[in-house]
Order: structure tokens, then sequence, then C-alpha cells
């Protein structure tokens, strides 16, 4: 009786940890959306929420003597979503999201494509890293590639 108890107790246990695990993930898939619907509807408020105020962008240049790493910063993105014109749209459509949590941090990687004005651009990769903060999940750093192909469908 008494393993039957503990086997119960340990198996309700790890459900709830699963669960935990799974919505921490989703919090953090919903904070890389929000980014993403901010850059599409040029909300630079929204944009800017998405992240830590000291975090850091940064692209790999692929070039045939080396990939060299170009930076961005956080408030300078935000400034050129905000000042977008408005008949330009920028849509980055994410192809999957695979996340790991562990405790206060996250890391997402994101395949997706790029389309201005509905016409593809490019594609690459996003690897982001998160942190819970008092108000929640910030985004303290991406890293992108670029290309135009391959691209994944």
């Amino acid at each position: 009786m008494y393993k039957k108890l503990i086997l119960s107790a340990l198996l309700a246990f790890m459900f709830c940890l699963s669960g935990f695990s799974q919505s921490e993930e989703k919090a953090v898939e919903d904070v890389i959306r929000s980014l993403f619907e901010g850059m599409k509807t040029k909300n630079a408020e929204q944009v800017s929420a998405a992240f830590y105020s000291e975090g850091l962008m940064q692209t790999v240049q692929a070039k045939p003597e080396g990939s060299s790493v170009g930076s961005n910063s956080v408030a300078d993105f935000v400034k050129r979503i905000a000042t977008t014109p408005a008949e330009t749209t920028l849509d980055e459509r994410i192809l999957d999201y695979q996340i790991k949590v562990d405790g206060t941090m996250a890391s997402a990687w994101t395949p997706y494509r790029f389309y201005v004005n509905g016409n593809f651009s490019h594609c690459g990769v996003n690897s982001f890293q998160l942190v819970k903060m008092a108000e929640g999940w910030k985004i303290v750093y991406i890293i992108d590639t670029r290309r135009k192909e391959p691209c994944e469908e």
C-alpha cells in the first residue's frame, strides 16, 4: 500500500513539474510572438516590452573569407521599427519554436522566413536568450543568421 502511495505521489509531482515547464515554455514563446507581432504592426512599445533594457542583438554575416558578427542595440532596433514607413510591411514568420527552460533562464531556437511587403527577403535562424525578471520573461540576447537559400519550408 505504501509503495502505491509513494508511486502515486511521485507521478503527481512529475506531472506538476512537466506542466510547470510547459507553461514556462509557452510564456517564453509568447514573448517572442509578441516581439514579431509588434514588428509587423510597427508597435515600438510592444517591441521594446519584449526586451531587457540592456539587451544585445547580433547578426552573423557570412562572407567567403569567414563570418563576422554585426551588433545592434535594442534602442536602435526599436527606433527603426517605429520609423518604418506606413506602407512597408515587415513579416518575420517563425517556422518552429525549440525552447529550453532552466529556472529563470531560457533559450529559444527559431528558424524563420522574412518578408517585406509580402515578398521573400531572406531566411535563417534566431537564437534567443531570455531571463525571467520580476515583470516576466525578457529577451536579453538575440543572434541570427540571414541568407537567401537554402530555406526551410
